[in-house]
């Protein structure tokens, strides 16, 4: 029986034989590698991962989907994880993860900071997302793509644009471009925030408004005496500083 897809769950799957290959071939699995794909969908990349990988874990929520993965799999080979990626620990699968998937495009930015909280609980990731959030991801200061996104994945991960994806290789196509990435989380010694909720409260405030200086949104938070020690002009807005001036503001508010 044909799978409709479900708006709900944002499922545009994969069709596109030549992407799917080289996807697989950008993640170049090894047999005892731990892979979790991430809305496995009708198993477009499901069936070659499992020819790479001696069991792969998947995380899905549609049971229809379920229901199907385990008729088509055993369980010795595929471990289905039912529940929603918004939610699920994925710590509790094991340490040293390879994360794939191709993310539903309602709830993606959600999705990246809920994964960026398990950085060291994961060797890389691999997604399919939004042409327009992998430009958010990789987007330079100074530049109108640059934002909270941005700052907080460049803090955490090294991020490399590797494939484009165009509507057509979905079915159904989607209204957007779309675009293949990689996240390889950063080594400890390389996250020099003391105090990582206060860097995330801290870029969220300087982004809530743009369009204004950095003086006015991080208006009791940061005074002038503060950016005078630091610095940092006060007139700057917030796509205009550095992740590095954003952790230094962050330890200096740490103290």
């Amino acid at each position: 029986m044909k799978h409709i897809p479900r708006r709900r769950f944002g499922q545009n799957f994969l069709i596109d034989q030549g992407i799917i290959g080289a996807i697989v071939s950008a993640i170049d699995p090894k047999r005892s590698d731990t892979v979790v794909e991430i809305g496995p969908g009708l198993g477009a990349i499901t069936v070659p991962l499992l020819e790479r990988v001696d069991r792969l874990h998947v995380v899905e929520i549609d049971r229809d989907l379920i229901a199907r993965l385990k008729k088509q799999h055993p369980a010795e080979r595929l471990a289905i994880h039912e529940g929603d990626a918004l939610a699920f620990d994925f710590a509790s699968i094991g340490s040293d993860l390879r994360l794939v998937g191709n993310l539903p495009y309602n709830i993606s930015t959600p999705l990246l900071f809920h994964l960026a909280s398990y950085g060291q609980q994961v060797r890389d990731m691999h997604f399919m997302l939004q042409k327009e959030v992998v430009e958010r991801m990789v987007a330079e200061p100074g530049c109108a793509d640059y934002g909270r996104l941005s700052v907080m994945l460049q803090y955490s991960f090294w991020l490399e644009w590797l494939i484009d994806v165009p509507p057509e290789s979905f079915d159904p196509p989607p209204k957007v471009d779309s675009a293949v990435v990689r996240l390889i989380p950063k080594p400890p010694e390389q996250l020099t925030a003391k105090n990582p909720e206060r860097l995330s409260t801290l870029v969220q405030a300087a982004f809530a408004q743009r369009r204004k200086m950095l003086r006015n949104n991080l208006k009791g938070i940061l005074d002038d005496a503060g950016f005078a020690a630091l610095g940092i002009a006060p007139t700057l807005r917030p796509e205009d500083l550095p992740v590095e001036d954003y952790v230094r503001i962050a330890n200096f508010l740490a103290g």
